[in-house]
Order: structure tokens, then sequence, then C-alpha cells
């Protein structure tokens, strides 16, 4: 189906408009949860008016101070890793090409230790896991060069950028003193315990701002998909459409890694299952970055519930989570 406005044409498939509209009715029955539930139990009645300053002292707290900043930081984080994830599937055409695998992120874990390490603030050490994945994907994307980039050498690349970031960390954290290698282990897990509106803001602005990126670049990104001789003879520009969409996904994986650390697997699992329900053919970025922000918000809710009052960090759900879909997924390729 066809959407024209003025001079721009959309083609919008029934079926993934259908999921998109599930997800965010999913997503909004997770956030509802999230803010109502919990050792303070705050009616799903008075939330909006907690929100807007018309409820009572104790519900504002709850739901304004403490609540919402981290369930809106987890639904920013999950869409922008879904998103990062969707980008680099795509132009890998692997379903393994997510930056958990590829290096990115371990390359944010190196500069958020070294911060760490070092002695800095929070914010420093958001920062440091910005610098250290774009430095991380600089390297890569530099190493798997040769008159262009290739999927599958970025993959090779980017796998072998990420051993060798895993052993630096490693590395790090046995010659950090105890407190610091405790402080750095518990942001390595990730986790939204603790964030506040200035861990949101950020990854906020970024999607404000990538988000009409990564529209713009969905087609030209289909047809890479093709292969770069069918793209380039349907007119596409090949290298700057890949080293622009490179660029966005590693400022969104790098900008969600900084605001809640290194939480693994959202990236990965969010594209293909979002693929598998709408039957695309491709992977497809709306869907994706809705499903990833379904998946931590709802992976968050889990790990702060099911074993109350003890808390979870999310990390570490979405790693169990993840690791059974890998599982199922190498066993589905096998057969």
């Amino acid at each position: 189906m066809n959407v024209r406005v003025g001079p721009w044409s959309i083609r919008l498939a029934p079926r993934a408009m259908i999921v998109g509209v599930c997800l965010v009715l999913v997503g909004f029955g997770v956030t509802v949860a999230a803010l109502s539930t919990g050792e303070l139990a705050v009616p799903a009645a008075d939330i909006v008016k907690a929100l807007f300053g018309e409820g009572t002292p104790v519900a504002e707290l709850i739901v304004s101070k403490l609540r919402a900043p981290r369930v809106v930081t987890g639904l920013l984080v999950g869409a922008a890793f879904g998103l990062s994830g969707a980008i680099f599937q795509s132009l890998t055409r692997n379903p393994l090409g997510s930056p958990d695998f590829i290096g990115f992120t371990a390359g944010a874990s190196t500069g958020g230790i070294l911060v760490v390490v070092a002695g800095g603030s929070a914010l420093m050490i958001a920062g440091g896991a910005l610098a250290g994945c774009v430095l991380t994907a600089a390297l890569v994307y530099g190493l798997a060069f040769r008159g262009g980039v290739q999927g599958y050498r970025l993959v090779l690349v980017g796998i072998g950028a990420n051993a060798l970031l895993l052993a630096v960390n490693s590395y790090l954290l046995t010659r950090a003193n105890i407190n610091d290698a405790a402080t750095a282990g518990a942001w390595l897990t990730g986790s939204l315990s603790g964030r506040g509106w200035d861990h949101a803001r950020p990854v906020g602005l970024a999607l404000a701002v990538l988000v009409p990126v990564c529209v713009a670049l969905s087609r030209p990104m289909r047809m890479l998909e093709m292969g770069d001789d069918a793209a380039k003879a349907m007119g596409i520009r090949v290298e700057p459409v890949r080293a622009v969409a490179i660029a966005a996904g590693v400022l969104l994986s790098g900008v969600a890694t900084a605001a809640a650390g290194p939480v693994v697997f959202v990236a990965l699992a969010a594209p293909q299952l979002a693929r598998r329900i709408t039957r695309s053919p491709g992977v497809t970025m709306g869907a994706s970055a809705l499903m990833g922000a379904v998946l931590l918000t709802g992976a968050d809710l889990a790990a702060q519930r099911l074993l109350a009052p003890t808390q979870l960090p999310v990390g570490v759900l979405t790693a169990a989570i993840g690791g059974t879909y890998l599982a199922l997924l190498l066993r589905k390729d096998r057969h």
C-alpha cells in the first residue's frame, strides 16, 4: 500500500502496520505495569495524575521521580539497540551482524572501564563508552575497507576486534583495585537501576536526529541487501549510503550503551523477532525499534518483580533470554 504526501511516497505493508500497532499496545501495557506495581503499588488510574503533578505527594514521588525516568530510559535504550541491530544486520545480511558480536559494544565497554579505573564520574563513564564505541567502529571499518566494505568482511573483522577487546577488558579488570573492579563489573552487566532523566535525554535526542536518517536510508539499504552490483544498477551510491548507515548504527549503539551499560542480545534478537512476526523478507527498522523497546522494558520489569524484593540487573535477564534465542537460531540454521 503506497501513501503519498506531497512529493514523497511511502510504501506500507498492512501486516507490518498491524504488528507495529500491537507492539505499541504491548509497550503501553508494560509501561503501565512498570509504573503501577512494586513495593508501593500505585493504581493505574492515578498514574496520569501523578505524571501531571495532580496526584498525592507519595504517588508523584514514586511515579514521576523514581519509576518514570527508568521506564522511559528503558524504552529509548531498547529502541536504540533494536534500530542499531537492524542497521547492521541489514548491512551485513547476517543475523549475527549485531553490535554485540562485531566489537562495538565491547569497545564501548573498554571506554567505560578505562574511565571507571581512572575514577571518572557517571557522566564521564557514559562519554567514555560513547567514545570507545565510535573509535572501535572507525577501527573495524578501516580494517574492513578494501575499496569498499563487504558485509562478511565487516563481520569477520568485527568478531576479531570483539575478541581482542574482551581480552583487554578482562586485563583492565584484573589490574584495577577491588572497588573500581566492582564498579566496572556492575556497569558491564547492564542495568537500568538508578537511571534518571539525565540518562534518557541524550538517547531521546539521538533518536530524534537519527530516526529520520534511518527512514531516509531504509529504501537504499533494501537495495543493498540484494548486493552491491544490483544496488549500483538501480542508482544507489553504495559506499556513501553504507558509511552513513554505519555511523548512524554506531551512534545509536554508543548512546544506548552509555545510558544503560552494555545490555546484551537486545540488538541481536529484536530485528530477527520483528522480521519473523512481520514476515518481511528483510530487516524492518520500525518494527525492530519497537521490538527492542518492548524487550528491554519487559525484561527490566521481570528483573525487578520475579525475585522481589531481590532485583536483578536487566542485562542478566537479556543474556539468559538472548542465549536461549541464539541456541534456537543456530539449531534452526543447522537443519
